[in-house]
């Protein structure tokens, strides 16, 4: 017997502990609840790998922390690759800061699988249904939940698509009578009404691969990103819901207005409106589009206009000349794609031609310009094709606009270039730049807003001292001055900053006066406030300057 508990003793460490900073090996996880897609004739279980970053304090898997990969078609984007996309800064790592104060970082990826269910199904999970890979999520949650130790609730941090499966995931699990055990839920930049490619592009591509050009080079960009179940699932506007019957890339001249991919996009939408968002978790969202309306590009502006040398077909030299806008104005027309393939005999002859329209609504600009979280088309040029590297040599503009402003937010507003409507949210609380940011971007104004939200449920936004005496903080996040509410005059009050190297960064005595207001000239990040009173009152808030 007693050699039996010591092997107990022995095993149990294996599972709860490791050495403060260790790695766990790369494991696979696979769902228990099928998944059958709208076009999918049976249900398949989805399959998921996992690895666990142990923090730098005890080795004990007592805090976890889920960062739930996005949208990555061929699985480009391994878990080796996951956890340096949360630099910022200089040299800073959002998990390393918070392994530092004892918290655990599980890491989701969906490569490419076999399916189990029925060994033959080839599935990319970095581009499969948002739905199954939620459910992958599920299993990751119970499980993670069953190797704990002690009663620290899980925060959940899903960027990008990410956002979309932990949602979904953390929302069915409470529908469903499952314990998530979860306080926090971060959206970053996570496209809850819907994502936006440049109809003009997608037009473009689709042609070039299903139209007369056959061109093989572009088929991945069509097959595996622009027809992946996810991307019909998520796009307002997709090339697939304009196509006249029959045709796999004629335009229907009556189909201009924005739509979606048929049988999934609306779908898709219904269901998770149906839903809404979990309820007993705290939901915070980070935005990389600005708040304050400005524009990436302007609508119906020319994105390319480029002619390109596409080399000798049986001994004649050919060229292609492409012309790309961006979505129009409201309630405008344009032509947003026009293709034309040229052979030289006796000077050049058209061989073949296409074009494509788009229509703005009445109650909004075209998408493409719109404020949001930028996509950098720059990224498509990987140095393996000289005509891509042309493509975006010639390109007019390097962003478009990718998750919508609103989007992000969860805000139904027909005009996507309003200024966002906080009272319209979902959400607890949110992180809006002034200006638009590449997409799931990390800077250290939302890296210090996500660091507040995990370290500490809710902003201390109020403290009672003394004698019914109060304070609190007008606004949390701040820019340029930090505003003071007082319930009493307070005089010869000491302030103090520290930022998070213990570093103080502002010292001052002065009244306080209901409303106090103080200019400062600070980096953006997470610091410490500190205001001592004569009566020997205490207030402490963590400060957070974007």
């Amino acid at each position: 017997m007693k050699q039996y508990y010591l092997f107990l003793l022995l095993l149990f460490p294996i599972y709860n502990f490791a050495q403060p900073g260790g790695e766990s090996a790369i494991s696979t996880i696979n769902s228990t609840i099928p998944y059958q897609g709208y076009d999918e004739p049976m249900p398949q279980l989805g399959t998921g790998e996992y690895k666990i970053y142990y923090d730098n304090v005890d080795g004990v898997l007592d805090k976890p922390i889920f960062v739930v990969d996005g949208f990555d078609p061929g699985d480009d984007r391994d878990i080796s690759l996951i956890y340096p996309l949360l630099d910022y800064g200089n040299g800073e790592n959002l998990g390393d800061d918070v392994r530092d104060q004892g918290f655990d970082i599980v890491v989701l990826n969906f490569p490419i699988y076999t399916s189990s269910t029925d060994g033959t199904t080839i599935i990319d999970g970095g581009a499969d249904f948002i739905q199954r890979n939620a459910f992958i999520l599920v299993e990751l949650i119970n499980t993670i939940n069953g190797m704990k130790t002690g009663t620290e609730e899980n925060v959940v941090v899903g960027p990008s698509m990410g956002g979309l499966i932990s949602r979904y995931a953390l929302r069915y699990m409470e529908q469903n009578s499952m314990d998530h055990d979860t306080r926090l839920f971060i959206s970053f930049d996570t496209p809850h009404l819907g994502a936006n490619v440049p109809i003009g592009i997608q037009y473009l591509f689709n042609y070039m691969v299903n139209g007369d050009p056959s061109l093989t080079e572009a088929e991945p960009f069509v097959n595996n990103l622009l027809n992946s179940a996810a991307a019909k699932q998520m796009l307002i506007d997709h090339y697939l819901g304009h196509l006249q019957s029959g045709s796999s890339y004629e335009q229907d001249p009556n189909q201009t207005l924005p739509i979606g991919a048929p049988n999934f996009r609306d779908t898709f939408q219904s269901e998770l409106d149906a839903m809404g968002f979990p309820e007993d978790v705290r939901n915070v969202a980070i935005s990389n589009g600005s708040g304050t309306g400005m524009m990436t590009g302007i609508p119906g502006m020319e994105l390319l206009n480029h002619t390109f040398d596409t080399g000798q077909v049986g001994g004649l030299d050919t060229q292609a000349i492409i012309t790309l806008h961006f979505t129009p104005l409201s309630n405008q027309s344009i032509e947003v794609n026009h293709f034309i393939g040229q052979v030289n005999f006796w000077g050049w002859q058209d061989v073949y031609t296409f074009s494509a329209d788009s229509e703005a609504t009445s109650f909004s600009d075209g998408l493409d310009s719109a404020p949001g979280g930028q996509f950098n088309m720059y990224s498509f040029d990987n140095g393996s094709n000289p005509l891509i590297a042309e493509f975006v040599a010639n390109l007019n503009t390097q962003y478009f606009n990718f998750i919508p402003t609103l989007s992000s937010l969860a805000i139904s507003d027909l005009n996507w270039y309003n200024t966002p409507n906080l009272d319209n949210s979902p959400f607890d609380n949110t992180y809006i730049p002034s200006n638009n940011e590449p997409h799931v971007t990390l800077t250290n104004g939302n890296a210090a807003f996500a660091l507040n939200e995990i370290f500490n449920e809710t902003l201390t936004s109020e403290d009672a001292l003394q004698n019914n005496i109060s304070i609190r903080l007008e606004k949390n996040p701040i820019s340029e001055s930090l505003s003071i509410i007082s319930s009493h005059q307070l005089n010869d009050a000491e302030i103090s900053i520290v930022d998070l190297t213990g570093k103080t960064v502002y010292q001052q005595h002065m009244d306080l006066s209901f409303k106090t207001q103080i200019p400062l000239r600070l980096t953006s990040g997470l610091y410490v406030l500190n205001i001592k009173t004569q009566q020997n009152g205490i207030f402490q808030s963590k400060l957070i300057v974007k």
